[in-house]
């Protein structure tokens, strides 16, 4: 009877089960279902459906991977159509697969990923390149090859290694093809690079007329690099057309994504199908697979199978390791504990029964599978297959290959690790990263056109148009700038080097100059300039400063001239007058030097006053000699002699200093009285700031903001000026009476002003480090091919020869330009003073400090019972006492007394031997004379 019930029970759970809201099969299954979406007519799709069959027999022969379950893939095309892709994914959930490889498309992947969302069905995709795909808006989507966000830079670090700045982009209008744009843009900005145009093909039939007006427009732009991003149909057709107008040819250089080494690699014979001579010198990058015996015997196992009909392409390699991911995944999967199990999802009953919606179930343990999926680490036939946190393969790369011939040449790889190099990633990997760009390299490039020579990545296009030089017709200082009267052509110092500039360049520059002014006054250069930003102008050439603000919207050349803002100010003869003696020093000179001779004193006081008679005696007669003494040192001529130590080192240094001032002084003052001196009381800009007189400035200059923003001036003492002659009368007109005390321009403006002007001069140094260029719009190729021009014509001696035509005068070159002061500043002495001054504080310290130890021992002979404030007060008395007291002399007297009674008994002794002499030689005398 329990038997009986037993059986009843197994069977209404079964029943239960089995016509309940889930349907669930063992955990190990004799099959499991997987599907498998792409264009089967494609060259990806015809590679990829032989890859799949041939891992799905690989996997299955292998008993090791699934433990006996059998792996089935149901393979559907999707025509790379996004509708059809659709459905057949739709078709793909009525036979609960719990896995789809593909989508191949990018387009198809964005429809159908959001099935996958719903049913929590993994899609693996080994061709669906979309960078955007990645996002956390897709949670079931593993893309199982390289992202194009990876491709796109490293085409961005292949235009930034040959110099290129700008690029030209045609691409696919859909999302594989802007969505890839977009990663190209964002790759290039990053190396200060950018997309200069980008023309977009129609998806769907292309049409040989379309591609015709997109690059007859492209042919009549600057720019020579272009990247095409785009399908086989659509590129092929692009390369034919390019290569009809001319494009493919010297001058051009063209970069394709890895759609086109997928048909270079599974085309034969390449050069039939492909028409490979109209790509000739075309960069291409491919997905990088490792080379290793497990890829080598699945290629020689390819050849066997297509008989050469068709080639092996990474596509093809990475669909085949998407087959044994899925394997490994599931295999996980069933290892801990997966059951495969679908519900039903209530949402799509009310769809109603046309398709079939009932039959679309949720599979219930799609988030565990992705999560063994994302978590594999096994090695394909592309290398290591794991993956990183942002659900991409790890360790990017890519081949570059340059078509050459019937052909293609490797030039080298990318890699995310270690950007270009011509060594194969793998062998980088183990050692440090390295991004430097002097770690870059490539092997050379036969570019289009059969050369060798790298693109300059620009031309001027052959359209007749010429560029549009502005001019500034100049009312002053034609020298540098001017209109021949009657005619649009111009002359000048900066038309000259324009000119020797563009001759040097290796190309043809059509310009024409516009002039830019009135005639009547000098026009505003801020506003010239200006206009390249609207597109009036092409460029502008003359003598036009750069400076920060035209900087920010303009590019410039490199300097051609050497400018700076200098002060210009009248002359006046330097009069001997009655008090001329005081200009050698300046004040703070004279200050400072009366100072240190009154501290001198003080010191040597202080030095000698405890053993020196000299220096004692009532306050009135201590102050007299402190000052005689201070004073007389000037001359050398101090009577007071020093006795001690450190008042001998100290005054010693004293006098060295003052030799020093003595002989400056004199020699300072013997030029001022024997040579005619030219004066003004402007020393520079410094001087201007702290005056309020008037200054002028020349009309159109960036002057005027200087010296009222940057420097501060009040915009009421700046004044206009025109022309040379406005300039001489107003520095010669007394500033009370419509005068300027200075006048503020650039230094090549100035010269040329007074190699003709002798009664003035510049005062002080440039206050600003400028030069001159031409402006040219921003990144505009032609600043950069200009700026070597300039370099080559001042290493020639061409810019000199240009200048001396123009500019070189000599009416007034036997006079110095430049005003140079007189006077002596203490700048030029603090070193010595700062040496006397140590030498005092030395010193004193030492003095100090016998004072105090000289306290201390008094001190110690005394008892002090006093409070603290009275015991701070005597200390304070017995230290002033102590300086003031007369050192004790008995010892020294003594010994010199000692000294003096040893010489004395010396003479005597000395005096008696002489006279004992003197009377031997008296007797001796008379014995003779008896």
């Amino acid at each position: 009877m329990n038997v009986i019930w037993t059986f009843l029970l197994w069977l209404l759970s079964f029943e239960i089960l089995s016509s309940g809201l889930s349907a669930n099969v063992s955990s190990r299954p004799a099959v499991v279902n997987v599907g498998a979406i792409f264009t089967l007519d494609s060259i990806i799709g015809r590679v990829a459906k032989i890859a799949i069959e041939e891992a799905v027999k690989d996997v299955n022969g292998n008993s090791s991977v699934l433990h006996g379950t059998k792996l089935a893939v149901t393979i559907h095309n999707s025509n790379c159509s996004g509708f059809l892709g659709m459905v057949g994914a739709l078709r793909l959930m009525e036979t609960d697969a719990i896995a789809i490889i593909g989508p191949q498309s990018s387009v198809v992947a964005h429809n159908i990923l959001y099935v996958a969302n719903e049913l929590k069905t993994p899609f693996l995709s080994f061709a669906a390149t979309d960078p955007s795909l990645s996002s956390l808006q897709f949670p079931y989507f593993i893309r199982t090859t390289q992202s194009d966000l990876h491709q796109m830079t490293a085409i961005a670090e292949i235009v930034d290694y040959y110099g290129w700045r700008e690029v030209i982009v045609i691409f696919l209008d859909d999302d594989y093809g802007r969505n890839g744009l977009s990663a190209l843009n964002d790759a290039l900005a990053a190396r200060r690079c950018r997309v200069f145009y980008k023309e977009g093909i129609p998806p769907g039939d292309v049409s040989r007329s379309g591609i015709m007006d997109i690059l007859i427009k492209i042919a009549m732009m600057e720019s020579r690099i272009i990247v095409l991003h785009a399908y086989p149909a659509a590129g092929l057709m692009v390369f034919s057309i390019a290569r009809y107008l001319g494009m493919m040819d010297d001058g051009y250089a063209w970069i394709s994504t890895d759609w086109l080494s997928s048909v270079l690699d599974s085309s034969s014979p390449l050069h039939s199908e492909t028409k490979i001579d109209v790509m000739q010198g075309v960069l291409v990058l491919r997905q990088h697979t490792a080379d290793s015996e497990k890829k080598r015997a699945f290629s020689a196992r390819w050849n066997q199978l297509t008989g050469g009909s068709i080639g092996l392409n990474s596509y093809a390699l990475y669909a085949y390791d998407t087959v044994w991911l899925v394997a490994h995944a599931i295999d996980s999967f069933f290892n801990q504990g997966g059951v495969i199990s679908f519900s039903n999802d209530s949402r799509l009953q009310s769809l109603g029964s046309v398709l079939r919606p009932e039959a679309m179930r949720i599979f219930d343990g799609g988030p565990l599978l992705v999560k063994n999926i994302l978590q594999s680490d096994f090695v394909g036939l592309t290398g290591h297959v794991k993956f990183n946190p942002d659900k991409d393969l790890i360790f990017p790369a890519y081949d570059i290959i340059n078509i050459i011939g019937t052909g293609v040449h490797q030039i080298g790889y990318w890699s995310n690790y270690s950007g270009l190099s011509t060594e194969p990633p793998e062998t980088l990997y183990s050692r440090p990263p390295n991004r430097s760009s002097a770690n870059r390299h490539l092997y050379s490039v036969v570019w289009p056109g059969k050369t060798v020579s790298k693109p300059r990545g620009w031309a001027f296009p052959n359209n007749g148009k010429q560029l549009r030089i502005g001019v500034p017709i100049r009312v002053s200082y034609q020298e540098f700038v001017s209109q021949v009267p009657g005619t649009n052509t111009f002359k000048g110092f900066c038309i000259d080097v324009f000119t020797a500039s563009v001759n040097l360049l290796p190309y043809a520059v059509p310009y024409q100059f516009i002039p830019y002014g009135n005639g009547h006054e000098n026009p505003s250069y801020t506003e010239l300039v200006n206009l390249i930003t609207t597109g009036f102008f092409d460029g502008v050439v003359g003598d036009i400063a750069i400076v920060t603000n035209r900087t920010n919207i303009v590019d410039f050349t490199m300097p051609f001239a050497a400018s700076g803002l200098v002060v210009v100010v009248p002359l006046k003869k330097l009069s001997t007058g009655s008090w001329a003696f005081l200009r050698p020093f300046s004040a703070a000179m004279w200050g400072v030097s009366a100072l240190f001779f009154l501290l001198i004193g003080i010191v040597i006081w202080i030095l000698e006053h405890r053993t020196n008679d000299e220096f004692r005696g009532p306050p009135k007669k201590q102050l007299i000699t402190i000052l005689w003494f201070s004073f007389s040192t000037l001359f050398f001529a101090q009577k007071e002699n020093t006795m001690s130590t450190l008042g001998r080192i100290v005054l010693l240094l004293w006098l060295f200093v003052v030799l020093i001032i003595n002989s400056s002084y004199t020699a300072n003052l013997t030029s001022i009285l024997t040579v005619q001196k030219l004066y003004s009381p402007i020393g520079g800009i410094e001087s201007l700031k702290k005056g309020d007189e008037p200054i002028g400035y020349p009309v159109g200059s960036f002057a005027e903001h200087y010296l009222t923003e940057e420097i501060g001036i009040s915009k009421s003492r700046v004044r206009a000026l025109g022309s040379q002659e406005e300039f001489a009368m107003a520095l010669q007109r007394d500033p009370k009476k419509g005068g300027v005390v200075a006048v503020v321009d650039e230094r090549p403006y100035v010269e040329l002003f007074l190699s003709s002007q002798c009664k003035f001069r510049i005062a002080g140094q440039a206050f600003t480090k400028r030069g001159w260029g031409f402006a040219f719009p921003r990144d505009s190729p032609l600043a950069i091919d200009l700026s070597t021009a300039i370099l080559s014509l001042s290493e020639n001696g061409d810019l000199q020869r240009i200048h001396d035509k123009w500019l070189t005068k000599s009416a007034c070159s036997s006079e110095n330009t430049e005003i140079e002061t007189d006077l002596l500043e203490l700048k030029s002495f603090w070193g010595l003073y700062l040496l006397c001054g140590i030498a005092c504080i030395i010193a004193l310290l030492i003095y100090f400090v016998q004072i105090v130890r000289k306290y201390r021992k008094s001190v110690a002979a005394e008892s002090i019972s006093d409070q603290q404030g009275t015991q701070h007060s005597r200390c304070l008395w017995t230290i002033l006492s102590l300086m003031d007291e007369k050192k004790d002399q008995s010892r020294s007297d003594a010994k010199r007394r000692k000294t003096d009674r040893s010489f004395s008994d010396y003479d005597e002794e000395n005096d008696l031997g002489r006279d004992s002499k003197r009377r031997e030689l008296q007797i001796s005398s008379e014995h003779a004379s008896i």
